[in-house]
């Protein structure tokens, strides 16, 4: 095996997630020596995610100790062997890239059925324990260790770190979910909340051609936003009724994850309409339907978590051409260095912004 770039005597910085009580620590780490098809990368910029906090907040068991953080760009430093970017070319030393939360392996019955993000041996990036040979497997530090089966993505070095950075995560899972739902130009889309998710919800069907983009969100400020981003019409939850009532929704995007929002994205369907559930990612209470509704109205119902490589793809070829990506890099303010990572995730979780940012020098 060769290695491309040098790797040799060099260390990285990460911040090491040690649980809720013990909480961060900034330390060093060795660089990887790295095996066939692995990629060491150095950290441009991370952002902090909603799982993140999670996470970060108990709510969410994840193995110990471990690098969070899964939203993050760089550039490569070093290659085991010759690795493929998606597009089939090399990815060579200084590329600027993005990769996917998770690795696939290509071969196993999930991967051929063309739903690889939930590979029989999936390893998620910033969700995965610290072993002998995987220290760097989080966006929160210096250098990320991309291990073998990770989808690589070049990113153009003309597209803004802030607007490339949640490609793929937030980014990715909505055109995953639009995939899912076979958006179409014709069809009218309801979004259901407008956080990071939802705001690239509406800017994505938008740039799908979809001319009725309908934002339902329970706080005016994500709702003003909606309209900046191209939803011709943002309403309070309680009006989504009567503004869909005389045909409904044909496409529908919940990205929130309250029961009482997904609930509504049944009632707001039109016939042969398909919703997608996005944000229902952690237990809820339960909601109801009445199936012979369901049945008659044709409806599709389809569950969206991650993505494929080929979402990612999409998901940065949409974020190069859409007419938001001022909008977009707006919802990152000023980010944080990676001594301040208390701070920053304080702020993550305290802040209207959509996301908070780590940069690296």
């Amino acid at each position: 095996m060769t290695t491309t770039g040098s790797t040799v005597n060099a260390t990285a910085t990460a911040a090491v997630w040690s649980g809720v009580e013990a909480g961060f620590t900034v330390d060093t780490l060795p660089l990887p020596a790295l095996r066939r098809g692995e990629v060491l990368v150095r950290t441009e910029l991370a952002t902090i995610c909603g799982s993140d906090l999670h996470t970060i907040n108990g709510d969410r068991p994840t193995p110990l100790p471990t690098v969070l953080g899964h939203e993050a760009i760089g550039h490569v430093v070093a290659t085991g062997g010759d690795v493929t970017a998606a597009d089939g070319q090399p990815v060579r030393q200084g590329d600027r890239i993005t990769w996917t939360i998770g690795t696939a392996c290509g071969t196993c019955r999930r991967c051929r059925r063309g739903i690889s993000q939930k590979c029989l041996s999936v390893r998620k990036y910033g969700h995965e324990a610290i072993d002998d040979h995987w220290k760097l497997n989080g966006g929160f530090g210096t250098h990320v260790h991309l291990v073998a089966g990770t989808g690589v993505v070049k990113v153009p070095d003309q597209l803004p770190a802030t607007v490339a950075t949640p490609a793929n995560c937030a980014t990715a899972t909505v055109t995953c979910a639009a995939r899912r739902t076979e958006l179409d130009a014709d069809d009218v889309v309801v979004v259901l909340g407008c956080g990071m998710l939802g705001l690239t919800a509406v800017a994505y069907a938008r740039d799908r051609g979809c001319s009725t983009v309908i934002a339902s969100d329970v706080d005016p400020s994500r709702r003003e936003l909606a309209a900046l981003f191209g939803a011709t019409a943002v309403v309070e939850p309680q009006d989504l009724a009567a503004i869909t009532s005389e045909y409904g929704a044909d496409v529908v995007f919940e990205l929130s994850g309250n029961s009482r929002a997904v609930q509504s994205a049944f009632g707001v369907v039109d016939l042969g309409g398909r919703i997608a559930l996005v944000g229902s990612v952690s237990p809820a209470p339960e909601i109801s339907f009445e199936p012979s509704g369901f049945v008659k109205n044709l409806t599709t119902v389809v569950g969206c978590h991650n993505y494929r490589v080929d979402d990612l793809v999409e998901a940065v070829a949409f974020l190069g051409r859409t007419p938001a990506q001022a909008l977009f890099a707006d919802l990152i303010p000023a980010p944080y260095a990676l001594a301040d990572i208390v701070q920053a995730v304080t702020t993550a979780g305290t802040s209207s912004a959509p996301r908070i940012a780590v940069q690296f020098p």
